[in-house]
């Protein structure tokens, strides 16, 4: 709760509603009010100094009023089935840009990718990150092809989105090993593609450290 003083100062009450002057004083400028946040190892003293009552309120209020520590909550005592509930509605937020259920993909490439990085914090999962990155291109891929040419800003994406899964794949050789039969599957269905989209995409391929292992 915050409580204006004047233009200049504000008080700051916690959720017991005492005044907590260390952590929550406040100053305003120009309509705005900025507070200083927690350390984190002042965060960890406060948690420290609550009973075990008090902690579980502090939760439940989090878990309520976040989406992200809802989901993340899920995660880490539901586990594997909030995973996969996690990754299936990622999945169709990203395939709804590009192919939904009902009228024309939208094409609102930052929301897709918004919806990727957003599992990738929740989740933690690298590889299964990866795998919707790599979707994210196959469902650009597919677009292009059914509808044709798109525009440069599009095309970037998809090579960009491609790059960093070919970067991945030259940290950890079994990431390379679990999708390197759709990273070669986007060289193919780009063949013919234009704005240069399918150069690009046989060059970010051939940085792949584990190719010449394969030819050997």
């Amino acid at each position: 709760m915050i409580q204006y003083l004047n233009k200049e100062r504000c008080r700051f009450f916690d959720s017991r509603g005492k005044e907590n002057y260390k952590h929550g004083y406040i100053m305003c400028k120009k309509g705005e009010c900025i507070m200083t946040l927690l350390k984190v190892s002042e965060l960890k003293k406060e948690l420290k100094s609550i009973d075990q009552k008090e902690l579980v309120q502090l939760i439940t209020e989090l878990y309520k009023l976040n989406k992200e520590v809802k989901q993340y909550l899920s995660n880490k005592f539901i586990g594997e089935e909030a995973e996969e509930a996690l990754y299936n509605e990622t999945a169709r937020k990203i395939r709804n840009e590009f192919f939904p259920d009902r009228g024309d993909g939208k094409l609102r490439l930052q929301e897709a990718k918004k919806a990727i990085s957003n599992y990738k914090k929740l989740s933690g999962d690298e590889l299964s990150t990866l795998d919707l990155m790599l979707y994210y291109v196959e469902l650009g891929t597919d677009f292009t092809l059914a509808y044709g040419d798109i525009d440069q800003r599009f095309y970037r994406s998809m090579e960009s989105m491609y790059y960093n899964v070919v970067k991945e794949c030259n940290n950890k050789k079994e990431y390379y090993d679990e999708i390197k039969d759709r990273l070669y599957s986007i060289v193919e269905k780009t063949d013919g593609i234009g704005w240069g989209y399918h150069d690009v995409i046989v060059e970010y391929y051939y940085y792949l450290n584990w190719l010449d292992d394969e030819e050997e």
